[in-house]
């Protein structure tokens, strides 16, 4: 299945070297890799926010894409590393729940735990398992090293204690899932929960977003400073201030209950 490509999704930001280090031990194992950043301005060890994030552009590579995921605040702990084989993917990340969205819709096909060295950059620090220990067996990964030489299987993966959405009647009950760099409350609603329903109203904390309409399809259909609400281009349910910050308008953070009145 391996295809050469790596995607990175991390928390380690722009500022400092961790993720050119990570690229670095990924090149000296296959110099010939594409790699492709998915983001690395995931908040600081908020796994939730990464596993969203990493479910949002996965798909859109093709099968036998590698995708390194890491955000660790466990790192140097007993918590496990893995790679995880899908259908279509192979994900590499520590098993905190990272992967918790992929994996829900994907399903496992085989998943190990990395005990193997030989695979590892040398020497591993106790902090930094992103480059000594993720990056290089994603790149071996990439170059089709089977999932089996790099360690035992695995069991029981950690998920997100994440409740799904909960219709009630005409009350659907979801969670903000993130904020993007526009200010955007994007939902862990998909639209296939909505069906051929219409939206009456979204309430996100102190905004509320009704439309005799339903949703709008594009931001452009609001007047500048107008919220709405919306199905994203990830396919799902967002609010979003035109030309504006629906987070600070409505003060959301990730978690915070998304109530969607329907018709």
């Amino acid at each position: 299945m391996a295809n050469g490509i790596v995607t990175l999704c991390t928390d380690f930001g722009l500022r400092d070297g961790y993720v050119a280090a990570m690229k670095g031990a990924m090149l000296a194992v296959a110099p010939g890799l594409t790699l492709v950043d998915i983001s690395h301005e995931v908040a600081p060890q908020a796994i939730a926010e990464g596993a969203f994030v990493l479910s949002t552009a996965y798909d859109a590579f093709p099968a036998g894409t590698v995708h390194l995921a890491v955000v660790d605040p466990g790192v140097g702990s007993a918590r496990r590393a893995l790679a995880v084989r899908t259908p279509r993917h192979t994900l590499v990340a520590p098993d905190n729940g990272v992967l918790t969205h992929v994996l829900r819709r994907e399903g496992v096909v085989a998943a190990v735990a990395l005990a193997e060295p030989a695979y590892w950059r040398r020497p591993v620090s106790a902090t930094f398992h992103g480059r000594d220990v993720f990056a290089p067996v994603a790149a071996h990964l990439a170059l089709g090293v089977p999932l089996e030489a790099l360690g035992p299987p695995a069991e029981d993966l950690v998920t997100l204690d994440w409740p799904a959405p909960e219709r009630r009647g005409a009350l659907l009950l979801g969670h903000v899932a993130h904020v993007d760099r526009f200010g955007n409350v994007i939902s862990d609603v998909p639209a296939a929960l909505l069906g051929d329903a219409r939206v009456a109203e979204v309430e996100v904390g102190a905004l509320r977003v009704g439309s005799a309409g339903g949703l709008l399809r594009t931001y452009a259909e609001a007047p500048r400073g107008g919220a709405l609400a919306l199905i994203g281009s990830h396919g799902h349910l967002e609010v979003a201030v035109r030309e504006a910050s629906a987070a600070a308008a409505s003060g959301a953070r990730i978690g915070d209950e998304v109530r969607v009145r329907l018709a």
